[in-house]
């Protein structure tokens, strides 16, 4: 006997029997109670998706205390309407309170999807803040510290213009204070004879040398 080209998995076959069940179980409730067309299908399905939003967040690690609470409430209804649908009730005579339930689940199955789908969302993003590094504000102002003592000694110091007539200026007084004390003339007596800064005096002064 040739092998099946795709391998049936007697776990998944057992689940789609047992959801296949619910759903009808649901179906025939909603009907009983009134909601008749396709309405009594979209009841199933909210139950189906609410206890999947529920399993999703159980599997997501956060939140978990929500997830359990919106399970359990998707599991109480499906069990409540398979144990209904039972025997247990004549769904041609549906009380009251059970029209009640039934009306008011497309409101607690919004509900609950809601907050599962966004709760999810922000602790994601809430955690993800959380995670992130915190700049640490001391050690930015030694950085910029360190590269700005850096970079001024690795520059040249900076040298003023000397504009040449000052420079001829300059000589003339240098050669007659050589001539009357013999010795060259310092840039402290340079400066005080232009009456020119200090940075000036010795730019100056190199130009004489």
């Amino acid at each position: 006997m040739p092998a099946l080209p795709v391998r049936i998995d007697a776990v998944l076959v057992q689940a789609l029997i047992a959801a296949a069940l619910s759903f009808a179980h649901l179906h025939d409730l909603a009907l009983a109670a009134g909601q008749d067309g396709w309405k009594a299908w979209a009841y199933p399905v909210s139950v189906d998706l609410l206890l999947v939003a529920a399993w999703r967040r159980l599997r997501s690690g956060g939140a978990k205390a929500a997830g359990w609470c919106w399970f359990l409430v998707a599991l109480t209804a499906s069990l409540g309407a398979n144990v209904t649908t039972a025997g247990l009730l004549d769904l041609g005579d549906v009380p009251d309170w059970l029209r009640i339930l039934v009306a008011g689940w497309p409101a607690v199955a919004f509900l609950g999807g809601t907050l599962l789908a966004h709760g999810a969302t922000t602790n994601a993003r809430t955690e993800e803040h959380e995670s992130a590094p915190v700049p640490d504000v001391a050690e930015e102002p030694i950085q910029v510290a360190e590269l700005t003592a850096a970079e001024s000694t690795s520059a040249p110091p900076s040298t003023p213009p000397v504009p040449p007539a000052l420079v001829s200026l300059a000589r003339k007084i240098a050669d007659e204070h050589r001539t009357r004390t013999g010795t060259p003339i310092d840039t402290s007596t340079l400066r005080a004879r232009l009456g020119v800064p200090l940075p000036l005096a010795e730019a100056i002064a190199t130009h004489l040398t």
